[in-house]
């Protein structure tokens, strides 16, 4: 039997209860993958009982979450009590968040689910409550740590349409430009074109790779970085037999027929792929994990405190990001 996927519960006071249950009760007509709920019955009962949705809810172990799914929304508890009203994070919101996170990584490492799925979290409320971390990506790289080594996290958007990865991440622009190096660049390279074949059944992926500076800094006039840092990464990487293509202009690689020539585009920075992304497909781009021994998925966007409990949020990211989770596990080499 396949194994369910691990989905994190997010942000209690935001829109993850709403979408989870949407997206399950949408499980036949969508013939999602089986998955369970790390987190809270109670909290997710009154969301469902808020949104007026009849829902039924499954106390289980993650080994009877596929045996469960038909019938209930699985839950698996953490012991971490959600008291949050929607839009209103409470005390006990960080520690139910970072506890559903942390189970459903353990659960994927003991083989007990294919994937970790993450709803979103607020990293204004975690910051509050200690947490030290710029976000999801470095949080996951370090609960994936074996042997002294933490893995190289790399954060992905992916689309039907469109996949981007940004070299930095959630850096300020002057920091990010500070921290840029061909060896950064090289490494979060290698490291997609791994995935992109192991994951996403790529043979031979082919690259772009944007300049930092507008148009890639014009020959040095607007700036040396893409002379004397992309410019050696893509030489090392074309080297190494991986098909790379740049500095290229970022303002011209995002149109339909530039999106053609390429399967991933590398980025130098935060913005610099994500807005293109989520222009092209903000309801249908999957935040994906990079470098991790898990296979890591999330929808792309945020809490939403303003509709929490509405009834207005769109599922659609979620059920992407579940089905890519499955596609991905299914791709996992045994």
């Amino acid at each position: 039997m396949a194994k369910p996927l691990a989905l994190t519960s997010g942000e209690p006071a935001g829109i993850g209860p709403d979408i989870t249950i949407k997206a399950w009760l949408r499980r036949d007509e969508l013939k999602l993958p089986a998955f369970y709920l790390v987190g809270d019955r109670d909290s997710v009962g009154k969301r469902a009982e808020g949104l007026g949705l009849k829902v039924k809810i499954a106390d289980i172990r993650p080994e009877d979450a596929v045996a469960a799914f038909a019938d209930a929304l699985p839950v698996v508890a953490t012991r971490h009590a959600a008291t949050a009203r929607p839009g209103q994070p409470d005390d006990s919101s960080a520690a139910a968040a970072l506890a559903s996170i942390r189970q459903a990584v353990a659960d994927v490492a003991t083989g007990r689910a294919s994937a970790v799925v993450t709803n979103p979290i607020a990293k204004s409320v975690l910051y509050r409550a200690g947490f030290r971390h710029p976000g999801h990506t470095e949080f996951l790289a370090e609960l994936a740590t074996s042997g002294g080594r933490t893995p190289q996290p790399v954060m992905m958007l992916w689309s039907p349409t469109l996949a981007v990865v940004p070299v930095t991440i959630h850096l300020s622009l002057r920091e990010a430009i500070a921290q840029l190096s061909s060896e950064l660049i090289v490494s979060t390279a290698r490291i997609a074109v791994a995935d992109l074949k192991a994951r996403f059944g790529l043979a031979h992926p082919r690259l772009a790779v944007s300049g930092l500076n507008p148009h890639a800094g014009e020959d040095g006039s607007l700036g040396l970085e893409d002379q004397t840092i992309v410019a050696p990464a893509i030489e090392i990487l074309r080297n190494e037999g991986i098909d790379a293509r740049g500095p290229l202009p970022a303002d011209t690689m995002f149109h339909a027929a530039a999106r053609k020539t390429y399967d991933c585009a590398i980025c130098m920075y935060h913005d610099q792929a994500l807005i293109p992304i989520k222009t092209i497909a903000f309801e249908d781009a999957v935040n994906v994990t990079l470098g991790l021994p898990f296979i890591r998925t999330s929808p792309d966007h945020g809490t939403a405190f303003d509709i929490a409990g509405s009834g207005r949020a769109n599922p659609s990211s979620l059920i992407a990001a579940l089905r890519l989770a499955d596609r991905m596990a299914a791709a996992r080499p045994t």
